[in-house]
């Protein structure tokens, strides 16, 4: 456990932004023997196989093939991005003749409040000219480098009875002093190893340097930024890698967007996963009918962090469905659909989890509070397949510093590996899995 922790926290660490997360995921399997399809490019397959396809340098799909029919596939998926702040193109602003801060707008819903008072820095990626070309260069500037001051007490005395945020005046980040020598821009070319002069274009966000820890009477709690959903992507993709080759194709996808509804090229609601399964089962030969009869028998864990009961204020729960830190994976159901699970496919989840020796809990929001959504059912409108929603339970969602279990991590890498080593099989008498 402690190792998986450890290891948790490096991952998140190397991965401040969606395009290091990438990153890191690609260089993971590139140790584990997966070649890299692309594409721009026709695709030549061999059974087994090993392989992986990037979107936009922020989604990620990993193919475990076997050598065989391939019946289906086994999906997990989840999400590279967390909430932020993104840099705008121009960034520097003057403030009271004294300060140089930077222009930021909010990317997803974050906690405003717990951006405050904590070292930050930027990373993503940036477009530089090289030898005629336009290409990209991952940027990481890894040092305390910006602070978002709250306004003191002494002239906001209503600080703490309520306090909204207006993003475009209490949330600008402090980079210098007036009379800086070097741009904002310089840093970013220095971190990428470019001049200035060939820097075209960003893609950067803001985010928190404090690093993750484990903590408690007895440790049994993890704390670090971007949790939501780097820890489920990390469980995932380490579950991947530690399962036995099953009958069906095992799929890790990684969207980005998620949490700004997934409506780009390389989030859930675009063609990527249907794209990338589509072109796989044409480089093998199948028919477009085989093709569909693969999807029918595939299915699809959808993994998002889940809200766990709050120690302050337990009413916000529901008075049944509970979840507990360090209890277990939650499946996570919505009446209006919001979360795809239905009885077959949290039935057929709970029993891969019992396999597994993972034990399950359930998450419902209560009837009078709308919760969230997630990837799922975004996925389900392109791949329409039998999808369950779960998670990994966790406290303040969206905050710049989030919390989470020990155990729990560990627990959906189980659950993972006793999935990708399953099939599930649709047939006139029931499922198989």
């Amino acid at each position: 456990m402690d190792k998986i922790n450890r290891e948790l926290l490096h991952f998140i660490s190397a991965s401040p932004s969606p395009y290091h997360a990438v990153e890191q995921i690609r260089l993971r399997l590139e140790g584990e023997g997966y070649t890299e399809l692309l594409e721009s490019e026709p695709w030549k397959l061999t059974l087994p196989g090993k392989y992986y396809v990037r979107r936009n340098g922020s989604s990620i799909i990993a193919l475990d093939l076997p050598e065989g029919e391939l019946p289906g596939f086994m999906i997990m998926a989840g999400h590279s991005d967390s909430p932020s702040f993104k840099i705008k193109e121009t960034a520097p602003v003057q403030s009271a003749g004294m300060y140089t801060q930077l222009n930021v707008e909010k990317y997803g819903g974050m906690l405003c409040s717990t951006w405050l008072d904590r070292p930050l820095s930027a990373a993503g990626r940036v477009a530089v000219r090289e030898k005629g070309r336009i290409v990209t260069k991952l940027v990481n500037i890894d040092r305390d480098l910006l602070l978002i001051p709250n306004v003191a007490i002494h002239m906001d005395r209503g600080a703490n009875e309520g306090k909204s945020y207006n993003p475009n005046v209490d949330m600008l980040p402090v980079l210098g002093s007036a009379e800086l020598q070097r741009g904002f821009d310089a840093l970013a070319a220095e971190a990428a190893g470019v001049e200035e002069k060939d820097l075209l274009s960003k893609d950067l966000c803001l985010y928190p340097r404090t690093p993750g820890t484990v903590w408690g009477a007895e440790e049994e709690f993890v704390s670090s930024p971007r949790l939501d959903d780097l820890q489920c992507v990390f469980a995932c993709l380490e579950g991947l890698l530690a399962a036995k080759r099953g009958e069906s194709g095992a799929v890790l996808a990684v969207f980005d967007n998620e949490e700004v509804g997934s409506g780009t090229k390389q989030g859930a609601d675009s063609s990527f996963l249907e794209d990338v399964l589509c072109r796989v089962c044409e480089a093998l030969g199948k028919s477009p009918a085989e093709y569909r009869a693969a999807l029918a028998n595939s299915f699809m864990v959808s993994a998002d962090n889940a809200h766990a009961v709050h120690p302050n204020h337990p009413e916000f729960a529901d008075r049944n469905d509970r979840p507990k830190i360090n209890g277990g994976i939650v499946i996570k159901y919505n009446a209006n659909q919001r979360y795809t699970t239905d009885s077959v496919s949290a039935a057929v989840f709970g029993e891969i989890c019992k396999a597994a020796g993972v034990p399950v809990q359930r998450f419902t929001n209560r009837a009078d509070m709308p919760g969230g959504s997630t990837l799922g059912n975004i996925s389900s409108a392109h791949v329409s397949i039998d999808t369950v929603d779960i998670g990994l339970p966790q406290l303040a969602m969206h905050s710049a510093y989030e919390t989470a279990g020990v155990k729990d991590t560990e627990y959906l890498i189980r659950a993972a590996a006793e999935f990708y080593a399953r099939s599930f099989r649709r047939t006139a008498e029931g499922i198989e899995i």
